[in-house]
């Protein structure tokens, strides 16, 4: 019999996998996963995505960040930068974010299964949405303004709320989006302005403006060691990779103490 120890991760070995690290039935998990790192999955990420759900049963809930960096102002672009000139054009052309068609970027192609789900709800951020499936899922999405993107009015604030679970597949803390909410919990914070393209409600679109925390996620690989080193995160294997499990709010509330600990003022 193929076993996972056989190198083929299957939906029956991924749920098994899923189950001893701890994942609970009937949780709220936030999933970030690198397909790649969890080595041959038979099915790919559709196979994985059933295998959560496997493990987590009929109510419970994925979610994933579905981001789309690239709608953003484009004077703040670095990988690559862009000719000043191009800067108004960008801003009159780029297409409005709609939840239901544009797709997300740089969050791999486990998020984007999730997001092209059937029953799948996003939320609708332009800049940092995410999207959601299962019970919880118009809990999680409804609700998302955009100022304080990632802050109290945010799908991470509601997954707080929910006592919801951060599962890194593949992946290290360094991607661990939740981390950015204790971002918002300090005190001082430096604020920077931020745009996007918007969908109107007539079908049309806009770009629109609002101000919002300068988040830094530099930090995010030293914190995730020092949160493991608490015993907060159970870890084992998943597929040819490792999984790494933690309460958000365990997560959060660590990330807030330790930030204010490390961070200088010229930081925050």
């Amino acid at each position: 019999m193929t076993t996972p120890a056989d190198g083929l991760g299957t939906r029956r070995a991924l749920a098994a996998q899923l189950r001893l690290l701890g994942v609970r039935p009937g949780s709220t998990v936030l999933v970030h996963a690198g397909m790649r790192s969890l080595g041959f999955v038979c099915g790919g990420p559709q196979a994985l995505v059933l295998a959560l759900r496997d493990a987590l049963g009929p109510d419970g809930t994925i979610v994933v960040p579905t981001h789309t960096p690239d709608n953003s102002d484009p004077a703040q672009w670095r990988n690559p930068p862009v000719p000043v000139d191009w800067w108004p054009l960008i801003r009159a052309e780029m297409p409005g974010y709609d939840p239901a068609v544009t797709p997300s970027r740089h969050m791999g192609v486990f998020a984007e299964t999730v997001r092209c789900w059937p029953a799948a709800l996003r939320s609708a951020h332009p800049h940092v949405s995410f999207a959601a499936l299962g019970p919880t899922a118009e809990q999680v999405v409804t609700g998302h303004g955009l100022a304080d993107m990632l802050g109290a009015g945010s799908p991470l604030a509601r997954l707080y709320d929910l006592d919801a679970d951060v599962l890194l597949l593949g992946v290290d803390h360094t991607v661990n989006t939740s981390l950015h909410l204790a971002e918002y919990r300090l005190p001082a914070l430096v604020r920077e302005r931020l745009g996007a393209a918007v969908r109107t409600a007539d079908g049309g679109r806009e770009w629109v403006w609002w101000q919002d925390v300068r988040l830094d996620a530099s930090d995010f690989g030293a914190l995730g060691e020092d949160l493991e080193a608490t015993g907060a995160v159970r870890s084992g294997p998943v597929g040819a990779g490792t999984g790494r499990l933690v309460r958000q709010r365990a997560a959060v509330d660590f990330a807030v103490q330790w930030m204010a600990r490390n961070r200088t003022t010229e930081d925050l």
